[in-house]
């Protein structure tokens, strides 16, 4: 696993249309099998293209104990579930965090969250000094420029907002359909949203 690689992450120039704290949830017409029913938080998203970490899939057997083992790192998250950030370079991590811990390397965004790639994030959540709330993910989701923006002309996402209860809450297999449940309001009413009645809406909320 390499955290080094993404030492420099340059701030985004979060264009007017910018998806930056933001949820991108999978539509139920979601024609990618790597991303239906996942709940990507984006933490890039500029003329360069998107980043965002899945945050409702983690990696099976690795919690971040395992993690913290293997790179010789003494302290707890035993139990700690390890995200499966998307496909896109699964060997490298990144830490999703609150913005309460900052780096030079650290990327902040817009909501109170940050995200860092380095060893000593790892080590400082170990001691004891790292960040509040903190997911470590392997891998990442990220699209060209233009790309994302013709996946949602195609319906394939749903824009909710984030927040920071929900980004690191660790009910996995509930949280796709509670995101949803956020829909409410434009025509349809609050409460539980029926993936049945989706039928090729707007992909903004």
């Amino acid at each position: 696993m390499d955290l080094e690689e993404h030492k420099s992450m340059p701030a985004p120039s979060s264009p007017a249309a910018s998806l930056v704290g933001r949820f991108l949830v999978a539509a139920p017409s979601m024609p990618d099998e790597r991303f239906q029913k996942s709940v990507v938080f984006i933490c890039k998203h500029d003329d360069d293209g998107a980043l965002g970490i899945i945050v409702n899939n983690k990696v099976d057997d690795l919690p971040l104990g395992q993690v913290f083992k293997q790179l010789g790192i003494e302290g707890p998250g035993a139990d700690r579930p390890v995200l499966f950030g998307g496909p896109v370079e699964t060997s490298r991590g990144l830490v999703l965090h609150s913005a309460d811990y900052k780096r030079d390397e650290t990327l902040l965004i817009e909501g109170g969250m940050a995200l860092t790639a380095s060893l000593e994030i790892l080590k400082d959540m170990a001691g004891g000094s790292g960040p509040k709330n903190a997911w470590l993910a392997l891998g990442h989701s990220g699209w060209a420029p233009g790309q994302l923006d013709q996946e949602m002309q195609d319906n394939a996402w749903l824009v909710v907002d984030a927040d920071a209860e929900l980004v690191f809450d660790a009910n996995f297999d509930s949280k796709w359909q509670r995101v949803l449940d956020r829909l409410g309001g434009k025509g349809r009413p609050a409460g539980r949203f029926d993936p049945a009645s989706y039928s090729h809406q707007t992909g903004r909320a």
